[in-house]
């Protein structure tokens, strides 16, 4: 399915994927990013791993010259579909734009399945009696699990017969949609979408490989785990053992997405089965981790870790000295895999782009919910990271990079010395670091911590409320508002609002004065760019007060993505009012894929399904490919039970590209999906975008550009 990912709207001057589609295809949002793969650097090699079929050859190839890391750039306007872009070298986008960590992060703030279980029908009495509560209105329109299972998944698993169906890019959509719906299991006990999709895991397709060691991960059944180690390790008598039958080495692709599914499958693993989980990852890190050219295998086991939380022993007291930690012998303990990954992390014969992953899963790991107040690793971990942004640091910038994110996910608001740190710390980044991405970072994880009360010591939320000045988070934050650079205003303003609405979800005190200050900005922006960020800003903190400014902004803005924006927070904030302005923006932009979506999803977070018969007609006369993948994809972000069988019409329809076909498996799978987040934020929520690899997020199709 790697041809979906390079249809839909890009910019015309860059012609960057803004929509973008591989083994069941992402939609990140307005200008949506999508970072090819990124260049070597440092010990170990630099990556091109084998992918799906792109512009050459698919299968193994050698490390490439060692280079930057270069994510694509976010797109902006329509201009059809557009060849793959390969990334690499020197002469890339800016990588310093809010839009990246946006694309990565929004869907907490989306979560358009809370807004699917219910809504308000335009016109109807609901509709008109406030501001939309739609938690308290019935969506008789949602579709049910009795048509998900005897219409949806019949069809989808029809989608996966041989003797039916011979498009990768169905096969690959329909194996992912079917994993997200999740299935009941037989009588024996056994999973039988499992059977189905394993199947694939030695399709002669590369596309179709990895997809299905995805799925196995995605459908987080336990007894998976057995099966996605032997591919991982590359152990074809295991696999044989296990009735899969592999003629030569797994696929470094294909094994990188076994890692990813494994921690898929720890997450809501239990803690035996996270055991077994975290021993096979180490043990490939280890061993052949050491050696390895390319990166793709070595950063998924580093995410999986962090993704499958071993127990904490209580009784382990940790020692506070960091120079003393090592590597334990095994992994029994949530310390002991604290211990290994700082270890990792501080080891210099791992290549740096790699080592640059151990943060983030530490911070996965210390933001777990089940952190005890005084847990010494806690502490022991912030001040290993603190050290890589210190002013005397040697470490490279992608490190510094993620250790802002990680400190971010780690730190809370109150007055324990531990979190006082962490804000001080990343407070001074400004003064001390040079590379504009850590600082941006710095500010979205000092909004994370700020918005996060804390058990510890003293006042919640010190943070903010304290009279120190230079303590107070708030104060910093705004003072980069006010006083900022041009291109720190857009990242201030989010770091606000994810502060701002972090409090406000925990019930403690949030600034009025904050939120005026975004909608002041909102209002006196000129560029697309700020215009897009506070319309982003004021949707997270639902300030309805914008929402005049958000409308005018609309109808006014000429540029594609600031309006996708601008509708996307008026979504938001549940603005009701705006539901006609929107709709009547979808009727005209069927043949602008990027504008359609992201109002689409806007209608999603209202509540509206009005236009739904509207776009099942448009789906039915429409002839032009770009057009039916929108179409499919928006009909699937509102989700509405009318939109099944125009859906299933097109998958069979058989006069019509398989790639249209299989938009309709992908937009049966978001309307179907199990998971009230797709199950890919997991890995995408505060990841370093910047230490990418071709199998993390690329224009071929990574784990995070499946939808």
């Amino acid at each position: 399915m790697n041809k979906l990912l390079f249809l839909g709207a890009v910019t015309a001057s860059l012609a960057l994927p803004s929509i973008s589609f591989g083994h069941g295809g992402t939609y990140r949002g307005p200008g949506d990013t999508t970072p090819p793969s990124g260049g070597g650097g440092g010990g170990g090699g630099g990556p091109t791993t084998p992918g799906p079929a792109g512009p050459g050859v698919p299968g193994p190839s050698g490390p490439s010259t060692p280079g930057a890391v270069t994510p694509g750039a976010p797109a902006g306007g329509p201009a059809g579909p557009a060849k793959p872009r390969t990334g690499g070298g020197d002469t890339g986008p800016d990588l310093s734009v809010w839009q990246f960590w946006w694309g990565f992060n929004k869907e907490p703030y989306l979560n358009l399945k809370s807004h699917l279980g219910s809504a308000v029908q335009t016109g109807s009495d609901e509709h008109y009696l406030g501001r939309g509560e739609n938690s308290q209105v019935k969506d008789t329109l949602r579709v049910s699990e009795e048509k998900i299972r005897q219409v949806i998944v019949p069809q989808l698993l029809a989608g996966l017969d041989p003797n039916k169906e011979n498009s990768n890019d169905v096969q690959s959509s329909c194996m992912i949609a079917l994993a997200k719906i999740g299935d009941a299991k037989g009588e024996d006990g056994k999973s039988a979408f499992g059977a189905e999709i394993k199947k694939f895991l030695t399709s002669s397709s590369q596309e179709l490989s990895e997809t299905a060691a995805v799925a196995l991960g995605i459908l987080a059944n336990r007894e998976n785990i057995e099966l996605l180690s032997a591919v991982l390790l590359d152990d074809q008598a295991k696999m044989r053992a296990l009735g899969v039958q592999q003629n030569g080495s797994v696929n470094v692709r294909t094994r990188a997405f076994a890692a990813y599914g494994l921690g898929l499958i720890g997450f809501k693993a239990s803690n035996d089965d996270r055991l077994a989980i975290n021993a096979t990852l180490r043990k490939v890190l280890d061993v052949e981790g050491k050696s390895m050219a390319q990166r793709d295998i070595q950063v998924a086991c580093l995410t999986a870790i962090g993704l499958s939380p071993i127990d904490i022993v209580a009784e382990e007291a940790a020692t506070e000295d960091i120079k003393k930690i090592k590597a334990p012998a095994g992994m029994a303990s949530r310390q002991d895999q604290l211990r290994y990954l700082l270890s990792y992390y501080q080891d210099e014969g791992n290549n740096f782009l790699i080592r640059a992953h151990a943060p983030t899963a530490m911070g996965r790991l210390l933001s777990t919910g089940d952190i005890p107040a005084e847990f010494a690793f806690r502490n022991v971990i912030s001040s290993a990271l603190m050290d890589s942004l210190s002013k005397d640091s040697r470490d490279q910038d992608a490190m510094k990079q993620s250790c802002a994110l990680a400190l971010g996910a780690i730190g809370d608001c109150d007055e324990d010395p531990t979190d006082k740190a962490i804000r001080a710390a990343l407070m001074q980044v400004k003064d001390d670091l040079a590379d504009q991405q850590v600082r941006n970072f710095a500010l979205i994880g000092l909004g994370q911590a700020s918005g996060r009360p804390g058990i510890g010591a003293g006042d919640a939320i010190y943070g903010v409320n304290t009279k120190e000045k230079k303590e107070n988070s708030r104060t910093f934050l705004m003072g980069e508002l006010g006083k900022g650079k041009s291109n720190v205003k857009p990242w201030s303003g989010v770091a606000i609002a994810v502060m701002e609405r972090s409090l406000d979800d925990a019930r403690q005190a949030s600034s009025s004065e904050a939120k005026l200050a975004l909608r002041s900005e909102l209002s006196s922006s000129k560029t697309p760019e700020d215009v897009g960020a506070f319309s982003i800003a004021c949707g997270i903190v639902k300030d309805t007060g914008a929402a005049d400014a958000l409308k005018g902004h609309l109808e006014k803005v000429r540029e594609n993505e600031a309006r996708g924006y601008t509708a996307i927070g008026l979504g938001l904030m549940n603005e009701q009012s705006a539901i006609p302005q929107i709709q009547e923006i979808v009727r005209k932009s069927k043949y602008n894929a990027d504008l359609l979506k992201s109002t689409a999803i806007s209608l999603g977070l209202l509540g509206d399904k009005d236009l739904v018969p509207e776009l099942v007609d448009m789906l039915k006369t429409s002839s032009s490919l770009a057009s039916q993948a929108a179409i499919s994809s928006a009909l699937g972000f509102i989700g509405d039970s009318r939109s099944v069988e125009p859906l299933i019409e097109l998958m069979n329809n058989t006069e019509v590209t398989d790639l249209a076909r299989a938009f309709g498996a992908v937009a049966l799978g978001i309307i179907a999906d199990k998971e009230s987040l797709p199950w890919n934020s997991k890995i995408g929520v505060n990841s370093n975008y910047r230490a990418n690899t071709p199998s993390l997020t690329d224009s071929k199709g990574g784990i995070l550009d499946i939808l």
